[in-house]
């Protein structure tokens, strides 16, 4: 800050202050001014210091001629520990002068900062010197020299050394350690994909339709069938009445079976359930398991309500208990293994059209090609198409085979298992070895 100087009256020294003060050199002559100063880095705002301001008489100086006052900052020589400063004292206390100096006679080079030093020497920064205007102005500058200091540590006892403070260090973090879920985890066992396959083939709208269709064919066509042949006609067997009603029900049966497995492949919705459930094996366990049970449940009900209208409404001998089984149980046995087969298919062929049109060539075709073979050289393969055709495995299971020569009993149920069997090992296979 430059300001000019009016010559004031001196006051009077003290004998003291005089004998120290040696007298001024004579001001030099101005010279223009120098370059402005560089800006000082503010000092911390936790140091503290003493400040002494010493009054001093200079020799009277001509008119209009600057001086330059330079205020310095000196630290104390013996930092004392930070127990001696009392609460809240974190830095050393230093000395602070108020000194004036005389203009120099020549103009002053910008003086580079002092790098550094330890704690222990406070280091010193020359802030550059401005010469006075021409016109007798004065410059005064504060220069700042004591810098912030660490906080001293109490000593320690004698004859042991002291631990330097280092940041607490967090404790490393486990190996394999990560994202913990809140949600329980717990294991996939096979009853998992059976609640699955079961909230599916329940919540289609396909599986209502089929199975609604079934109930009724088999239901109502048993029905009309018994109020066909009235009361007054004799029946015998009694229950073969039924065997149209299931035979039309079958074809439902077979179209759901199909599109419990190839609906998927469809929609892609295959992708899901297997990245759910990695284990194939386990989710076409699920499907065939789920699907046997609803279509054997399903099927058993309409024949034993079939099987019970026309017990009390026609007229024959009464059936044995043999009869009342395969009517009822081994109808529906036949039907659901029928279905499974099914769903076999379609896991092989992955397509809904094709699987359920080769399933409905291998329960109509047989028939329809024996129909057409007439001649002496192909009696024998007539025969066979006929004797185990699906058709003629319904019959037998009501006493009413189509050839008296063919299989009787429970022999085209267990047919039929072995058939399915072998083609549900083939969909195993397929399944687990390719791609979805």
């Amino acid at each position: 800050m430059t300001s000019p100087q009016q010559p004031q009256p001196q006051p009077e020294r003290a004998p003291q202050e005089a004998a120290a003060q040696p007298p001024a050199p004579p001001a030099a002559p101005p010279v223009p001014p120098a370059a402005p100063p560089a800006p000082e880095q503010p000092a911390p705002a936790k140091d503290a210091g003493t400040m002494m301001l010493q009054a001093q008489a200079p020799a009277p100086p001509p008119a209009k001629e600057g001086g330059t006052m330079m205020l310095q900052a000196q630290p104390m020589p013996e930092p004392r520990p930070l127990a001696a400063h009392g609460p809240g004292k974190g830095k050393d206390a230093g000395t602070m002068m108020l000194q004036a100096q005389p203009p120099q006679a020549q103009p002053q080079q910008p003086q580079q900062q002092d790098r550094p030093q330890p704690p222990a020497q406070a280091p010193q920064a020359a802030a550059p010197q401005a010469q006075p205007p021409a016109n007798g102005g004065g410059t005064m500058i504060l220069q700042a020299q004591a810098q912030a200091q660490p906080p001293v540590p109490a000593p320690a006892p004698q004859g042991q050394p002291q631990a330097q403070a280092q940041p607490p260090v967090a404790p490393p973090a486990p190996m394999g350690a990560g994202y913990v879920s809140p949600i329980p985890v717990r294991p996939a066992h096979l009853g998992h994909a059976l609640a699955s396959e079961w909230t599916k083939i329940r919540s289609v709208r396909s599986t209502i339709w089929t199975l609604g269709v079934m109930l009724l064919l088999i239901v109502g066509i048993g029905l009309l069938a018994t109020l066909a042949a009235g009361s007054d006609r004799e029946m015998d067997p009694l229950l073969a009445v039924g065997f149209v009603g299931v035979l039309l029900g079958s074809l439902c049966v077979i179209t759901l079976g199909v599109l419990s497995i190839s609906s998927e492949y469809g929609t892609g919705m295959i992708r899901t359930t297997l990245t759910a459930c990695p284990s194939r094996v386990r989710v076409l366990t699920a499907k065939a398991i789920v699907f046997f049970g609803l279509a054997l449940v399903i099927t058993t009900i309409a024949t034993t309500l079939v099987a019970l209208l026309d017990f009390g409404m026609l007229n024959g001998p009464a059936p044995t208990t043999d009869q009342w089984l395969r009517a009822t149980l081994g109808a529906g046995l036949y039907v659901a293994l029928l279905g499974l087969l099914a769903l076999g298919v379609g896991t092989l062929l992955r397509h809904s059209a094709g699987a359920i049109s080769a399933m409905m060539g291998l329960v109509l075709l047989p028939m329809l090609l024996a129909l057409f073979l007439q001649g002496e050289s192909v009696k024998e393969f007539q025969r066979a198409l006929i004797e185990y055709s699906v058709p003629s495995a319904l019959a037998t299971l009501y006493d009413i085979p189509f050839l008296p020569s063919g299989p009787s009993g429970w022999t085209p149920l267990w047919i039929l298992a072995g058939v399915t069997a072998v083609v549900l090992g083939g969909a195993y296979a397929a399944i687990a070895q390719r791609d979805v």
